[in-house]
């Protein structure tokens, strides 16, 4: 690969940032309502972007970084959903039950990583595993919910085992 081409690669990149940042930082601030994590999702969309490599020439830049925002945005209420709902779930407990923050935050942790494996899977799959681990529910009753098969059921699960013993789970 010859300077040139990256000496190019980072003109556009270096130009996409200093046309398109300010406006993305608005866009963010107005959707988060915190400054500080704005500029966080900002940085986040143009490290993504910059680690895409092939970042397509881009006939509408704004709408491509709206699009890495929005995931990126989707990604951070979901992973606070899921804080949130620990943190309640905790809450409930005895005061002599509570773990420490240090465990605290291993699980939050896992539970992330649990999370972001299960959004990898297609939706039927992982209501199915979720409708069987988190209200065990039978395959037949998990069947009727989805309107699927036993065997369709039968293929979700061994298809979301397959990916959880892949992650290490």
């Amino acid at each position: 690969m010859s300077t040139e081409c990256i000496d190019d690669g980072q003109q556009d990149l270096t130009r996409l940032y200093q046309d398109h940042h300010p406006w993305l930082l608005q866009w963010l601030e107005k959707r988060v309502q915190d400054r500080l994590q704005a500029e966080d999702h900002a940085q986040d969309t143009f490290l993504r972007v910059i680690a895409a490599k092939d970042t397509p020439s881009l006939n509408e830049p704004r709408a491509y970084l709206t699009t890495i925002a929005k995931r990126l945005l989707i990604n951070h209420w979901r992973r606070n959903s899921i804080e949130q709902a620990y943190l309640a779930r905790l809450a409930a407990y005895p005061e002599e039950r509570v773990i420490s923050a240090e465990d605290s935050a291993i699980v939050l942790e896992v539970l992330r990583e649990i999370d972001e494996l299960l959004n990898q899977l297609p939706a039927k799959v992982r209501k199915a595993f979720l409708l069987a681990q988190l209200d065990d529910l039978t395959y037949a009753e998990i069947g009727r919910q989805l309107g699927v098969s036993d065997r369709m059921v039968r293929k979700y699960m061994a298809q979301a085992m397959f990916q959880c013993l892949n992650a290490g789970f």
